[in-house]
């Protein structure tokens, strides 16, 4: 059986929309896109890479089509691209029709936390899961993630979509914390 694994970047007030760019994620007149540019240093590459022990990477259909079609356009090297091209990839949407424009891409059509389940019922190994936040919450609420890799960044935001929305109670273990060169704390936590 599977694990579903979360790694997230998410400001110190929960905000995890548009760390990436200014124009990653407008939805809702976000207007605070591309706070995460300048805190990445040699620590967050180092232990990014080790996280590529993963069996599959999940996305929802926004987050894959971002992530992917920016990695896959980076003409720099970099240590990302090449892991999201060759690993297997799950992406969730109600949509039958959608297409999937990268490689080793499977389309799990329906409501995500049926046919998240079912994957992790026929998958071994860690399920990792990036960006994605409507689809980390839906997967939360479920109790379907064991397992949050947290990116904490010391910024207070204001607004934007966060990484947990209401809901009931969640206990978390703390296995391991790194604090980065730029201060950004690096926190995993398994789901009690």
């Amino acid at each position: 059986m599977g694990t579903i694994s979360v790694l997230a970047n998410l400001s110190l007030d929960g905000v995890i929309q548009g760390p990436g760019r200014a124009d990653e994620d407008t939805r809702g007149g976000f207007r605070h896109g591309g706070w995460g540019i300048g805190y990445a240093d040699e620590v967050i590459a180092t232990y990014i890479s080790g996280l590529d022990r993963a069996t599959a990477m999940l996305f929802g259909h926004r987050s894959y089509d971002d992530i992917l079609g920016h990695w896959t356009s980076v003409t720099d090297p970099n240590p990302f691209t090449e892991t999201l091209v060759n690993a297997p990839k799950y992406v969730t949407s109600r949509r039958p029709e959608t297409e999937l424009a990268h490689p080793n891409s499977t389309l799990l059509t329906g409501e995500a936390t049926d046919t998240v389940a079912q994957l992790k019922d026929r998958t071994d190994g860690v399920i990792r899961v990036l960006g994605s936040g409507e689809l980390v919450r839906s997967l939360h609420a479920a109790g379907l993630v064991e397992e949050y890799v947290l990116l904490i960044h010391p910024i207070v935001l204001g607004s934007g979509a966060r990484l947990f929305g209401a809901g009931e109670r969640t206990d978390l273990t703390l296995q391991e914390s790194i604090t980065t060169t730029t201060c950004v704390l690096i926190a995993r936590y398994r789901v009690n």
